[in-house]
């Protein structure tokens, strides 16, 4: 990665979150920029995490999930990250698969009884 330094306000427009998002997340110690004074500078380290947050919160996971996740490379290294990731993406894509199904069932319910209001005003 490059030697590229965001301020605050490039890092929010970058990744599209809000000044109160990325304040939260320094606060719950997701991302720990370098400061000059007041200013904050994010480099390629907390580019990196933050792309990998917004990821693993589209995915669904959880912030304490994805502080633990992201905790593992300082502490145990890659290896021990990736076969953490591989056990998270598994239990979440039984999660999703689940959700899945049930969101299928409820548009086939929903559909069924549209159906069946439909004809019923045919008659």
């Amino acid at each position: 990665m490059s030697d590229t330094r965001l301020t605050f306000k490039e890092m929010c427009a970058r990744f599209d979150v809000t000044p109160r998002t990325l304040r939260y997340y320094e606060y719950i110690e997701l991302l720990s920029p370098d400061k000059d004074g007041r200013a904050r500078f994010y480099g390629p380290r907390e580019i990196a995490r933050m792309t990998l947050i917004l990821r693993g919160r589209r995915f669904g996971f959880s912030l304490e999930e994805i502080r633990q996740f992201l905790l593992l490379y300082d502490t145990e290294g890659t290896k021990t990250q990736m076969q953490t990731w591989i056990g998270m993406a598994d239990r979440q894509l039984d999660v999703l698969e689940e959700q899945r199904r049930q969101l299928e069932d409820t548009i086939a319910e929903l559909r069924q009884l549209r159906d069946e209001s439909a004809e019923a005003l045919k008659n």
